[in-house]
């Protein structure tokens, strides 16, 4: 095998990993999420925009704001996690950019001035550093439980504002019992990769 990463790793940040369905209830601590932020942070991004914002849903009033907006499947396994985060893009990430990009500063206004063009590329980039944020999860030995099913114009209104835009909302917590669905099937390489 031509990976450098120990095969153990590999199986904790991939091959073992699943979305967990539930969890036990030790609790998920703040250190442990500024650990996985100061990991994850390093995932590269289109001109370092970095547009990921964390909601972390900690209180049982904001639980039970939540549980109330996502699907039905969904809804017990929000109301047991450990910790539940809101994973958003911030749509006005370019006014970081100075600090983020200081090479070229002008980046904030010669690239992402219109509201349509940073949308799109706070969508692409904050998606991008949410899953760097599961295999996060994943390296702290914590199991993530993303999820799409869930309304996110509820989600929005809820605990958001107009200049962040949900994207998913991830479980986070020791497995518990059943956590794992069997492994779904997977493509091989050869369906996915053209050498042109």
């Amino acid at each position: 095998m031509s990976l450098v990463l120990d095969p153990a790793a590999q199986d904790l940040l991939f091959r073992e990993a699943r979305t967990a369905n539930t969890f036990t209830d030790e609790p998920v601590t703040e250190e442990q999420v500024q650990a996985i932020y100061d990991l994850v942070k390093y995932g590269p991004t289109a001109f370092n925009q970095s547009p990921l914002r964390i909601t972390l849903v900690r209180s049982p009033e904001a639980r039970e704001r939540l549980v109330k907006h996502m699907a039905e499947g969904n809804q017990p396994k929000t109301a047991s996690a450990p910790l539940v985060a809101i994973l958003s893009a911030d749509n006005e990430f370019h006014e970081e950019l100075p600090q983020l990009f200081p090479h070229f500063p002008q980046a904030k206004d010669a690239f992402f001035s219109e509201r349509p063009v940073r949308e799109q590329a706070a969508g692409l980039n904050a998606a991008l550093q949410a899953a760097y944020f599961i295999v996060g999860v994943r390296a702290a030995g914590l199991a993530a439980g993303p999820m799409t099913g869930f309304d996110f114009a509820g989600v929005q209104k809820e605990f958001l504002d107009d200049e962040h835009t949900p994207l998913m909302i991830v479980n986070i917590g020791k497995p518990g019992e059943n956590a794992w669905f069997p492994r779904s099937p997977r493509l091989e390489f050869e369906q996915v990769v053209t050498t042109v």
